[in-house]
């Protein structure tokens, strides 16, 4: 495509490029991760991982559509139902709302781009995310939604545990996109997880909430709420597939809001 730029980073551009580059009905794509255990087998920063890797995957398949750019990933989230295990970092709740309101008060500020679309890996931002992103739309003028990726993998991942952290799914993206990262020998050894009674009733129960922890043994295994087995990069593959394509609609409708967030 003539004229297309050779990175859709916007912290490769020059400051000077700023406004030459971006439009205001251009779309910045912020990922947003965590650093919490995965697992034995799986590093910190997982949902870090996939987060910045999916966007920048996002952004190479519908950029030149819909004009995306890329922002510097948030590495750090709400992870307090991890916090028992070493090296886990969270936020507290005020604190990534000021994080955020102050994120979101410099994007308006600072760039000329006007939609805004957080592609979130991490369940435990879900729930601020969606009040945030309400209040930063009428403070700051900015069209906003948030693309959940875990949207792709279903609780019922063909195991006979719930799909809930670092299972068959999440660990099989991870052999897709960083199978380096993957600990081979700790996922062999890894034991079968509870058969997932308590996970649907604390964890997916769509009628009441629970402050859970990855560390009750009645939810999983070493820090897994899931079950490891059957993890491939080529089942990875398909569930990033399947959540380009769900990107490609989310896309589509946070512009289609774009007048109704203006007005």
């Amino acid at each position: 495509m003539p004229g297309a730029p050779e990175s859709r980073m916007v912290g490769d551009l020059a400051s000077g490029d700023v406004a030459k580059s971006l439009r205001s009905s251009s779309v910045l794509c912020l990922p947003m991760g965590s650093m919490e255990q995965h697992g034995p087998h799986l590093p910190l920063d997982t949902d870090t991982v996939i987060a910045e890797a999916m966007t920048r995957r996002i952004v190479a398949r519908w950029g030149a559509e819909f004009d995306l750019w890329q922002l510097p990933v948030v590495s750090v989230g709400l992870s307090r139902e991890h916090d028992w295990a070493p090296g886990t970092l969270s936020l507290s709740v005020a604190g990534m709302t000021a994080y955020l309101r102050d994120l979101g008060r410099e994007i308006a500020r600072a760039l000329p781009a006007r939609n805004l679309l957080i592609v979130n890996g991490h369940g435990g931002n879900r729930g601020i995310l969606e009040a945030l992103t309400r209040e930063m739309r009428g403070d700051f003028g900015l069209n906003i939604a948030t693309l959940h990726l875990g949207a792709a993998m279903s609780p019922d991942a063909g195991t006979g545990a719930p799909e809930i952290h670092a299972g068959k799914d999440e660990t099989s993206v991870m052999l897709a996109l960083a199978p380096d990262l993957v600990r081979r020998e700790a996922l062999a050894a890894l034991t079968p997880p509870p058969d997932g009674a308590a996970a649907r009733a604390l964890v997916l129960d769509p009628a009441a909430s629970y402050p859970w922890s990855s560390n009750d043994p009645r939810l999983g295994v070493m820090g897994v709420m899931g079950d490891v087995r059957g993890s491939s990069a080529e089942h990875g593959e398909a569930l990033i597939a399947r959540m380009l394509e769900i990107a490609g609609g989310a896309i589509c409708q946070l512009i289609e809001n774009e007048p109704k967030a203006r007005g």
